[in-house]
């Protein structure tokens, strides 16, 4: 297992059992002593009381910043943006108010409009308003121009629009741009490393990471640094790696907003190994303490979906899609609806889910592989794999892999779809994440092909990685291995003699 940067962590741990658990020592090579154990005192206890269950029915609601506080708040929004650590909502949507007058009262001023820019991205992807990426795009583009063409935090906003837009190409081009200029700070690695994961070049990625940890950023980024690793060793299938260090960056957050975000990740890496009721503590925690955070309302709804909680999930999905409804959230709660048997309420979010696709592509969004999907499953799989091809062509990512795969094999191509679903799950191939929804496609297509023992394996693999990952395919994968059988009793060949 590879050693993880900026100190040691019991890997796997939640934030509960960290909290109330003994407390672990720092390196002395990052920190002094006497500031890790005030960083990591301070920050055990306000977990502790994040993760208590609160004592009200309903998360409870963060109150209004004091007039003397929005100062403050739009400093720290300030920060964020422009470093690219999460940020409230309600902050970011102060600050660009703050520099949308700036840029009025002062055109030319290239600095104002580089920060505008960055802001629209991160409000447009903290809140799913795809109108925000065009402002952002000439906000930044005005920056560019006046800066001369040559300004690496212009091209790291850039960057991460394209990310936003899911255009890694480009992202890839302005992220390497800004790196050439400013080879040491450390926020040029970040949008750079989503490129390379989108694209599917996960050596790049890794070397990458390596190059961000040699730098040795400051305390205040640290926590950023380690968020960017653990999505580095998610995808590598490095799963405890991922959660260890995502739970030190939650910890050691500088600000509610940006720990809200941490906490959001370890829950959903609690979910994706099949753990509802981690998950379900860690995105409350993250509502409460920023409840515009509608990553972990959707997390929330999938969690209490998957306990049964039909009501507060429904609810719970309603408030992540209050206002700004993201595609991907409303396919899922189509799924759900679905899956109840309320095929009504599934057929209006599908409905809704073309007409939020249309909008965000005229935004400048790639959503083909979203389209994909969904095309795949509910709609028309010959046409899902026209648009994949392209996509793999584009930019091939594990993500394209295995949904080309599905697409083939609902087209009745199983022999070319199982070649896109190896790819999907195999190490050696690329495919390094443990995706309970990956091993189901495989697995599926193996049993249409007539693979009985892969697909076996694929199958129950599927569902020892998460037994809830999906409310319409758990049911699927659980009457494919009855239709399957049991396995043969035959007995074990004999030992090879050796020469």
């Amino acid at each position: 297992m590879e050693n993880r940067p900026y100190g040691p962590s019991e890997a796997g741990r939640s934030l509960v059992a960290e909290a109330s658990g003994p407390r672990r020592r720092w390196p002395r090579r990052l920190l002094t002593a006497v500031t890790a154990v005030l960083l990591a005192g301070a920050a055990a206890a306000v977990v502790l009381l994040l993760l208590l269950p609160s004592s009200s029915h309903g998360p409870r609601r963060a109150r209004p910043p004091a007039a003397g506080a929005q100062a403050q708040a739009q400093a720290q929004a300030l920060t964020a943006v422009t470093s690219g650590r999460p940020a409230a909502p309600h902050e970011v949507t102060a600050l660009i108010g703050r520099q949308e007058s700036r840029v009025r009262a002062r055109p030319r001023d290239a600095r104002a409009w580089a920060v505008l820019g960055a802001a629209y991205v991160e409000r447009g992807r903290g809140t799913a308003d795809v109108a925000d990426y065009p402002r952002a795009e000439r906000a930044l583009r005005t920056s560019l121009r006046l800066a001369g063409g040559k300004d690496a935090a212009v091209l790291d906003g850039l960057a991460a629009l394209a990310n936003a837009r899911r255009d890694f190409p480009a992202a890839k081009r302005y992220g390497e741009q800004a790196l050439k200029l400013a080879p040491k700070r450390w926020t040029a690695y970040p949008p750079l490393l989503d490129a390379y994961t989108g694209l599917g070049d996960y050596k790049a990625a890794r070397q990458t990471l390596d190059k961000l940890l040699a730098l040795r950023p400051a305390a205040a980024a640290r926590p950023a640094v380690m968020a960017r690793a653990s999505a580095v060793y998610r995808d590598q299938g490095w799963r405890e790696d991922a959660v260890a260090q995502l739970t030190e960056a939650a910890a050691a957050a500088g600000t509610p907003a940006e720990q809200a975000a941490y906490l959001a990740g370890v829950g959903q890496l609690a979910w994706e190994r099949g753990d509802r009721e981690d998950a379900l503590r860690h995105f409350g925690a993250a509502v409460r303490l920023d409840p515009g955070r509608r990553t972990a309302w959707a997390g929330q709804g999938r969690a209490l979906a998957a306990l049964g909680r039909t009501a507060r999930a429904l609810s719970a999905y309603q408030r992540a899609q209050e206002k700004h409804p993201s595609p991907d959230v409303t396919l899922e709660l189509g799924e759900l609806y679905q899956s109840l048997g309320r095929d009504g309420a599934a057929r209006g979010q599908y409905e809704q889910l073309r007409d939020q696709i249309r909008q965000a592509v005229a935004a400048g969004v790639d959503e083909e592989l979203l389209t994909g999907r969904f095309e795949a499953d509910h709609g028309r799989a010959r046409e899902a794999v026209t648009r994949l091809r392209a996509e793999w062509r584009r930019q091939p990512g594990i993500e394209v892999a295995d949904a080309l795969g599905w697409a083939l094999h609902m087209s009745g191509a199983d022999e070319e779809a199982l070649t896109y679903a190896s790819a999907a799950t195999d190490k050696a191939k690329g495919g390094g994440v443990r995706s309970a929804l990956y091993a189901f496609h495989r697995g599926m297509i193996e049993k249409d092909l007539g693979l009985t023992a892969p697909a076996r394996r694929h199958l129950q693999e599927a569902l020892r990685i998460s037994p809830y990952f999906s409310p319409l395919r758990v049911p699927a994968a659980r009457a494919a291995l009855r239709g399957l059988g049991d396995v043969p009793d035959e007995p074990l060949p004999p030992a090879s003699r050796k020469p």
